[in-house]
């Protein structure tokens, strides 16, 4: 079985309100996302995204209710729930979450997350032969979360998260 979170940057004033219109627009964006990714205006995780999002959170204190930054890269914004009850929903940051994401990622050192959640993270990786292939894996997923992240930060857009399962 394959799964993806697949983000898109989208002008605001062109982020679709309801669950239907979000299912064609980010279907269509799917099937262009070679093109859209090549563009920066597109970008998916494969399989890794909720161990991607347990990096960003993991040993942190969240029983306050808060959302900090750091919950924004994968599961953060706005749902849109779908009328079935297994339908992931749709993800939306508008702008100043998009910012704030953006600067997030900017200013985290990924060598202290890693220090945190790489044990936990690296369990599936034990008896590669690459005995960093997990850490590389992580760094590749968040060095592309960040760049993706600054160009919809810098382009003023909303992104908009889809969870194909």
């Amino acid at each position: 079985m394959s799964f993806h979170m697949h983000l898109r940057a989208t002008a605001t004033n062109e982020v679709p309100e309801d669950f239907s219109s979000l299912v064609d627009l980010m279907s269509t964006a799917w099937e262009a996302h070679q093109n859209e990714y090549a563009a920066g205006v597109a970008h998916s995780i494969d399989k890794d995204f909720g161990h991607v999002h347990e990096l960003y959170i993991m040993g942190l204190d969240h029983s306050d209710g808060t959302n900090p930054a750091n919950n924004l890269p994968i599961f953060g914004g706005r749902h849109i729930d779908g009328p079935a009850k297994d339908q992931p929903p749709f993800v939306i940051l508008d702008p100043a979450e998009v910012h704030r994401t953006a600067d997030f990622l900017q200013t985290l050192s990924f060598d202290e997350r890693w220090r945190i959640a790489g044990t936990n993270l690296s369990t599936p990786y034990i008896g590669w032969e690459d005995e960093n292939a997990a850490r590389k894996i992580y760094l590749g997923h968040h060095d592309a979360l960040r760049t993706f992240y600054q160009r919809a930060a810098r382009a003023g857009d909303a992104v908009i998260k889809a969870f194909w399962y």
